[in-house]
């Protein structure tokens, strides 16, 4: 008789009866690290709304083009990327340590499955550090104190919240989480921000939203773009300034395939700490 195997995610809080939007991103972005309950949240969604894989890809895209620029042209060593989410490809290590081996990376989610995915994966260059910080952004002060363990705050560090920001539905709570972070950076820091938008008048993303909330899932609320817009207050932008993802220093047409980049309701953004 032989032992039945352990259940890889026994006592770790990890639910895989309802579906996990870190889990779900992971799946549209083509990576392994999901279950069935995701995939069939996903595929629902998909269904009704498409554009959400390019979405997905796009916002992707625009976490590299972003630290391409501000570990290559501007010279930051530093990232904080707060709601990581599930490591794929050109994670945000990856990317600047492969620009500046030096560069000292961040992590910081509150999500077990993240959690166990991220100490296996997330290794970094034997010049440079990669970390992970378990806290929920909702409590600001313990996430600056966990991240000024890690990394030297009178230095400027490159701020990412990708994707995340609609987690915390009250507008003022997500402003005053973004301010204190940049509160407690030095100038010359940098804070990348991309979210999803509400679409004009686009009853299929509406109802795939809705049921989405209906699995049971943690709801994410959608903004407009000035609402977007509004965390940056006080910074100076970085051109091209606050745009749809895909237009953001978009790459050439060489690299695309031809293909021009198309908008997408999905509007992102960096921008300097004078």
């Amino acid at each position: 008789m032989t032992d039945e195997p352990a259940d890889p995610i026994a006592g770790t809080g990890i639910d895989t009866t309802v579906p996990h939007s870190a889990r779900i991103w992971n799946y549209w972005l083509g990576g392994k690290d999901n279950y069935a309950v995701d995939r069939e949240a996903g595929d629902a969604w998909t269904a009704i709304h498409p554009e959400i894989t390019v979405i997905a890809r796009e916002t992707r895209a625009f976490l590299r083009r972003s630290l391409e620029h501000l570990a290559g042209e501007v010279g930051i060593r530093q990232f904080l990327d707060v709601g990581t989410g599930l490591p794929t490809a050109e994670n945000t290590h990856q990317v600047a340590q492969r620009i500046a081996p030096e560069s000292r990376v961040v992590y910081v989610d509150n999500d077990p499955l993240v959690l166990a995915h991220a100490r296996a994966l997330l290794t970094s260059t034997p010049q440079g550090s990669t970390r992970y910080l378990h806290a929920d952004m909702h409590d600001s002060q313990a996430l600056i104190d966990g991240a000024a363990e890690i990394l030297d705050l009178t230095q400027p560090v490159a701020v990412y919240f990708m994707g995340v920001l609609g987690h915390i539905g009250d507008l003022e709570e997500a402003r005053t989480l973004v301010k204190g972070l940049m509160d407690r950076v030095p100038p010359g820091s940098y804070l990348t921000i991309c979210d999803s938008t509400h679409p004009a008048e686009d009853p299929a993303f509406q109802k795939a939203q809705e049921d989405y909330a209906d699995t049971g899932a943690i709801p994410y609320w959608n903004r407009h773009p000035e609402e977007i817009a509004s965390f940056f207050d006080g910074l100076e932008w970085v051109e091209p300034g606050f745009v749809s993802v895909p237009l953001w220093r978009p790459d050439d047409l060489r690299s695309r395939n031809g293909v021009a980049p198309t908008p997408l309701d999905h509007f992102g953004g960096v921008a300097r700490k004078p």
